[in-house]
């Protein structure tokens, strides 16, 4: 059983930054895999980024490469998401979720955080 929280979500403004922290619980993390997924108004629901906990293999998907960050702090039992250069079009709503094994992409997760808010305006 893991639970997750999410936080940092907020209003920014068109080129900002913004950190979404995802806390974990209940798992040993030795075979984790967490994702972030978002959910815009009227779109279905669309995978971010994804790492292993163990291996630190991380995803992307293509719109966010090269302007989000996903990491974490093994200490915290935190996974992160930096997301730089900010567009109108990556407001939605956050989750962070989790599955059991080390494959991050083209699966599917088991456990879902409430999400977080992103709004990003111009």
């Amino acid at each position: 059983q893991v639970q997750l929280v999410e936080s940092g979500g907020g209003l920014v403004q068109a080129g900002g930054s913004l950190t979404l922290s995802c806390a974990a619980s209940g798992h040993t993390f030795s075979t984790l895999s967490m994702g972030w997924f978002r959910q815009a108004p009227g779109k279905e629901r669309e995978f971010v980024a994804g790492i292993s906990w163990s291996t630190l293999t991380t995803y992307y998907t293509d719109s966010v490469k090269g302007r989000f960050t996903i990491s974490k702090d093994n200490a915290k039992n935190t996974v992160f998401l930096q997301m730089n250069s900010l567009k109108p079009e990556d407001t939605a709503l956050y989750y962070c979720a989790a599955r059991s094994g080390t494959r991050v992409v083209g699966t599917t997760y088991d456990y879902w955080g409430q999400g977080t808010q992103v709004t990003v305006s111009s």
